[in-house]
């Protein structure tokens, strides 16, 4: 696996370039499902916040019980566990640490509202819900023995991204690349997004099945929003005139983000 901090540190500084131009028209569903992301990280365990939840290793038993529940554990999927096919529902609105949480909801809030201007709020709802829950079940098909909690609302970010893609193939994206410096450039979705998606195919093939990030998820879901995009609306939209960016995130050893 590539290093789980330099991975990190180069996707929050990829995120942090996030284009401040692009043109955004009122996006309800996309503020609304940041928001509510965020108010259930803060209310839950893993913010830290909630004295509910106590201190030391009792915050971290806290922790471990809370995603274990609301979170994808495939082996259990896969032998019928009672509300397991409702997890990878419920594991789209958990995040594992502030860095997790931040880098997503960077990226839904980049890509979110033109995708959702596009498809109107009902589409985008079920498109993105859908193809979270797609993507969080072909991970864990693929990982049908894996004890590992997964949460986190990537696989449903990754389908944005898919969809932002073909739908808006040459926006301009800000983007920082590590050449000594992080240099911001521009370039288009169509060089950028391919760009992150190969980022995440080698991350996926050097991670194995240990606990981390659940970078086929992303691609899953990366591929069904792609797919999605072109099957419904058959060619790109008129380009906007200005940019856009990614962001991603890390994980703790007891489970997996996606």
């Amino acid at each position: 696996m590539i290093g789980n901090w330099s991975v990190a540190r180069f996707r929050a500084r990829f995120a942090r370039a996030a284009s401040r131009s692009v043109p955004r028209s009122s996006a309800p569903v996309t503020h609304g499902l940041i928001a509510l992301c965020c108010l259930l990280f803060l209310l839950g365990p893993a913010a830290g916040l909630n004295p509910a939840y106590g201190s030391g290793e009792g915050l971290i038993a806290a922790q471990r019980a809370y995603f274990h529940r609301w979170g994808v554990v495939p082996a259990e999927l896969f032998e019928g566990a009672p509300r397991a096919a409702l997890t990878p529902a419920t594991a789209l609105f958990v995040h594992g640490s502030w860095v997790h949480l931040l880098g997503n909801m960077l990226f839904l809030y980049v890509f979110g509202a033109m995708t959702e201007e596009r498809m109107g709020r009902v589409q985008f709802t079920l498109f993105s819900l859908g193809c979270g829950y797609l993507a969080l079940l072909g991970y864990a098909a693929a990982n049908d023995d894996s004890t590992q909690s997964l949460v986190g609302a990537s696989g449903a970010i990754s389908a944005v991204l898919g969809a932002f893609l073909f739908l808006f193939p040459g926006a301009r994206v800000t983007s920082l690349l590590p050449f000594l410096l992080f240099l911001p450039l521009r370039f288009p979705a169509w060089v950028v997004l391919p760009f992150w998606v190969a980022l995440q195919w080698v991350a996926a093939e050097r991670a194995g099945q240990g606990p981390g990030v659940a970078y086929l998820a992303h691609l899953v879901g990366f591929g069904l929003g792609f797919g999605y995009a072109w099957a419904r609306f058959g060619r790109p939209t008129a380009v906007p005139s200005r940019g856009t960016t990614p962001g991603k995130a890390q994980q703790p050893s007891h489970l997996d983000r996606e």
